[in-house]
């Protein structure tokens, strides 16, 4: 069990890395939405253009808040 809980708190960390270095990046407005849209596209989300460019238009405001 206390085996788990390690593996646990290592890929949460592992995430909230991830997400730290996607937010603090060097990289213009543009280029952060373009990989946040393929990303989803990857996952195999399907929607069309505008409700994607929608989508990640509210998630990068949501990292510019969390930014700020």
């Amino acid at each position: 069990m206390k085996g788990l809980s390690i593996l646990a708190a290592f890929l949460g960390g592992a995430a909230v890395g991830a997400a730290c270095g996607i937010l603090f990046a060097p990289e213009r407005g543009e280029d952060t939405r373009a990989r946040i849209a393929e990303a989803i596209r990857k996952r195999g989300v399907k929607l069309n253009g505008k409700e994607l460019e929608s989508l990640v238009d509210d998630i990068a405001d949501e990292l510019n808040a969390t930014n700020s």
